[in-house]
């Protein structure tokens, strides 16, 4: 059979190797406690499902692809409580099945493949940003992260922003939480707009970090676009924010003209959320308490993971926001392998992207109990 050539140049996710491994621990009857997939456990707040069951219609019709006016209101109603920024919610937001295929179909709106446009984005990085470059057609561009893992305008060269058409930044930061400052935003979008480069933020970690490292929360893009935000979209999601993974609610936010072109690309494949979905979504952006609570929950979890790593030695990057830990490990697949033995589940850094050799990824997903138990098998295993 016949298939786009895309597929076999991206091949499988890496980490699907461990998960296997993993799998097979637990059917043998071994308890494992997984950190490598982002998915928390903490049960959605109840007013949520609430909503949705209460909104689940008789008749099911089509959604549209613009999503509920009330959706959209209340979307725009987060932006300004959460970032200050003043935005349309008619022409400046529009509602999306998550932030992971919003992040992969958005360059199919936007990318010319005759015209040979790159898209940037970073490495170690979330892999969608590289994949949806490749299924437009667009020629990766792919900067390697180092240090603080904080992409910044002067890290890809001249000609590299003259090819790019798209520029992804994630903040805070997966794999490592690296949190992008208000200085580094102001460079990169005057840097993105001097080269005529979108600057597309995925922001859906923006909930997720400890207050006394970011009072404020992380800033957005939103707050150094301007008034119309020309040039720049924001990707937000619910899934970490309220704990709706499964329920694939997102929404992008930005420069007016970027969205009209996504309304139309979202109309063309029939991309939309289901209402009832929307209605949930509009309860839960509209909510900043449940948000605050599971804050502190995943704040607990870095604190115990935290000092058993630096009691080991082991020195912890960034990693004060987002939903995960990125941790220095010589060895990063000698690491994984020796904590999966013990019935711990990490990810090696190396499969994030070149850059991440060496470290390695943990999801704040099992509960606090389960880290604290995980501890135990980290320092015996780890032990210098």
């Amino acid at each position: 059979m016949r298939l786009n050539p895309t597929l076999d140049q991206l091949g499988s996710y890496p980490i699907a190797i461990v998960h296997e491994r993993a799998r097979a621990m637990r059917e043998s009857g071994r308890v494992v406690i997984d950190f490598s997939i982002g998915d928390p456990r903490e049960p959605t707040p109840p007013f949520i499902p609430r909503t949705l069951k209460s909104a689940v219609p008789t008749v099911s019709q089509y959604p549209t692809t613009p999503g509920l006016a009330e959706l959209r209101t209340t979307v725009a109603e987060y932006v300004l409580r959460r970032f200050g920024v003043v935005v349309d919610p008619e022409a400046q937001v529009i509602p999306t099945s998550g932030s992971k295929e919003a992040i992969f179909t958005a360059p199919l709106a936007f990318i010319d493949r005759a015209a040979g446009d790159a898209v940037i984005y970073g490495t170690p990085g979330y892999p969608i940003y590289e994949r949806g470059a490749l299924f437009s057609g667009a020629l990766p561009a792919p900067v390697e992260l180092t240090g603080d893992f904080v992409l910044r305008a002067g890290f890809p060269a001249a000609e590299i922003w003259d090819q790019a058409r798209i520029a992804w930044i994630c903040t805070p930061h997966n794999p490592t939480g690296a949190v992008t400052s208000a200085s580094d935003m102001k460079e990169l979008l005057q840097t993105a707009r001097r080269h005529d480069t979108l600057l597309f933020s995925d922001e859906c970690y923006a909930d997720v970090y400890e207050p006394a490292a970011y009072p404020d929360g992380p800033p957005s893009i939103l707050q150094f676009a301007g008034s119309d935000s020309a040039g720049v979209l924001s990707f937000l999601s619910l899934s970490k924010r309220s704990g709706m993974t499964g329920y694939r609610s997102g929404a992008v936010v930005g420069d007016a003209a970027a969205i009209a072109a996504l309304k139309k690309l979202r109309t063309a494949t029939g991309t939309a959320s289901p209402e009832f979905v929307q209605k949930a979504a509009a309860a839960a952006w509209a909510d900043d308490a449940h948000a605050a609570e599971r804050r502190e929950v995943f704040a607990a979890k870095r604190d115990v993971l935290r000092n058993a790593f630096e009691k080991l030695g082991m020195r912890v990057v960034a990693s004060k926001a987002g939903l995960y830990m990125w941790v220095e490990a010589t060895d990063d697949l000698a690491t994984t392998d020796r904590l999966l033995d013990a019935g711990v589940v990490v990810s090696p850094g190396r499969f994030f992207g070149p850059g991440g050799e060496g470290y390695i990824r943990l999801a704040l997903v099992p509960t606090l109990e389960e880290c604290e138990r995980a501890v135990e098998v980290l320092v015996q295993c780890l032990s210098r």
